[in-house]
């Protein structure tokens, strides 16, 4: 199910991206993180980069590990690579919050709602001026 209202810049979700990509873009889906905050006059819209649980090789400027604690459920690891060349404004419709399971007692669904630490957040942050050609803009984080 779709999310309806803005995440918190640095949350994780996951994003469907099966429809309307095609190879080289991103054709699966997979976790990423919010990287913009929510902005009024973009409704149903925010800025994401993809994760992958695969190593770059060879690791470049727009990557970083991000270890996460708690870690991601499965098919994911706590150890993530931020992919800061494939950045997206995506639309609500393809994002989801990661699932938990439910609560043994209350049967309740539970979802992680851990944003990043501000620390992960300006790695991540890094990762995507690298990846835009911007790296020279990093000293300012």
């Amino acid at each position: 199910m779709a999310i309806k209202t803005a995440p918190a810049l640095g949350t994780i979700l996951t994003c469907d991206f099966d429809q309307g990509f095609r190879e080289p873009e991103m054709v699966k889906r997979r976790p990423v993180v919010v990287v913009s905050p929510q902005i009024a006059w973009r409704p149903g819209l925010c800025t994401v980069v993809a994760l992958s649980t695969t190593a770059p090789d060879p690791p470049r400027p727009y990557h970083c590990r991000l270890v996460l604690d708690p870690p991601l459920p499965q098919p994911w690891a706590s150890d993530m690579w931020v992919k800061g060349d494939m950045i997206y404004a995506i639309g609500f419709h393809r994002l989801d919050l990661i699932r938990l399971g439910r609560n043994d007692e209350t049967k309740v669904r539970r979802y992680r709602l851990n944003p990043l630490t501000a620390a992960q957040l300006k790695d991540v942050r890094a990762c995507v001026l690298h990846g835009l050609g911007l790296f020279q803009l990093t000293k300012h984080l």
